[in-house]
């Protein structure tokens, strides 16, 4: 399990402790498919739409994961983005088996 670094912006709504705590306590388990720190950027972010906006970037091991989720609620959206960047990093994870079994067989 590694470390995550998380730096959360607020666009066109206000800072909430509680929605920062949500962010961090949900990136921080992404931290078992990492052996090594990782760094995270959240932007939450309300349009003009009044539809709420989450994008998480997520820097680690050498690969950049990207992640957006949109929905009338924040904390869905937040759920969205970090749903995607899941599967990414399952996916990625699994080719990388995939390819060590290869190149062993």
């Amino acid at each position: 399990m590694s470390d995550i670094k998380v730096s959360v912006t607020f666009r066109h709504t206000e800072p909430t402790a509680a929605l920062k705590r949500y962010v961090e306590q949900k990136l921080r388990r992404m931290g078992k498919y990492f052996s090594q720190p990782l760094d995270a950027r959240v932007i939450l972010a309300v349009d003009a739409k009044e539809c709420q906006m989450a994008e998480v970037e997520l820097h680690g091991h050498g690969t950049v994961v990207h992640g957006k989720g949109e929905h009338v609620d924040l904390y869905a959206a937040i759920d969205l983005a970090i749903d995607k960047i899941r599967r990414q990093v399952k996916k990625q994870k699994e080719k990388i088996k995939l390819e060590r079994r290869r190149s062993q067989a």
